[in-house]
């Protein structure tokens, strides 16, 4: 058997960031614990300044900690809010280079959306159709201000995974309409589409609140279908 198999060795920075991540999914480092000081680090791993800041570094992108400038690093609660945060940047690059992409993350939004109001339809208290009732009122008080309409109507699909009660629903939402937030054109504007958006979200509560997950998953669809040509690349 003479095939080559070399052993490839770990970069120093590599070999001090599976030693650091031990020590918070060990449980020897707690959420909110300050992170050892650099000197600290360097004199326990025998290695320098340069292999710490590059672990450091990686540890913060994956969101296991948070660095400030002049002050310790501090231990993160992972949540899945954080983890799917990681993938932002990479999404949203991958959406700007390709029309595909952005056609399928409207369609995966539609089939998320329509499950979540089924949810929300069969779980709703009434205090969460207050909550949604709320935000309506506010989204219509932000008729001709684009960015804050859109973001009342973000409010507003948040709020409906929210009432699952599964935090990662919640995640998944706001990952998703954070987004596509980017590709919301001003046509819901000048074409008069805030009125037609505050009348299907008007019809979806209703059904929430009549527990009917069927009309409500229906009225999600009509809404998300008409909506989703108001998402379009930027062809400047």
């Amino acid at each position: 058997m003479n095939r080559s198999e070399p052993i490839v060795r770990r970069k120093l920075s590599d070999e001090v960031f599976l030693r650091l991540k031990r020590l918070i999914t060990s449980g020897e480092l707690q959420p909110g614990d300050d992170m050892p000081s650099e000197r600290e680090l360097m004199e326990r791993f025998a290695v320098g300044r340069p292999a710490i800041r590059e672990a450091m570094q990686a540890l913060s992108n994956m969101g296991l900690v948070a660095i400030s400038h002049g002050e310790r690093a501090k231990v993160l609660q992972l949540t899945a809010k954080s983890i799917i945060k990681q993938v932002d940047a990479a999404a949203k690059i991958i959406l700007s280079s390709s029309k595909d992409t952005l056609e399928h993350l409207k369609s995966a939004r539609i089939f998320f959306e329509r499950g979540m109001v089924r949810e929300a339809a069969e779980k709703a208290a009434a205090e969460d159709v207050q909550r949604l009732r709320a935000t309506i009122a506010e989204q219509r008080s932000f008729r001709g201000d684009s960015g804050a309409f859109i973001s009342a109507d973000m409010k507003f699909h948040t709020q409906i995974a929210a009432i699952s009660g599964n935090p990662i629903y919640v995640a998944v939402s706001e990952a998703m309409l954070g987004w596509l937030k980017e590709y919301h054109t001003e046509m819901l504007i000048w074409t008069g589409k805030e009125n037609f958006t505050l009348l299907e979200h008007e019809e979806i509560i209703r059904r929430i609140e009549q527990k009917d997950a069927d009309g409500a998953e229906k009225a999600m669809i009509k809404h998300l279908e008409r909506s989703r040509a108001l998402y379009v690349m930027n062809s400047g």
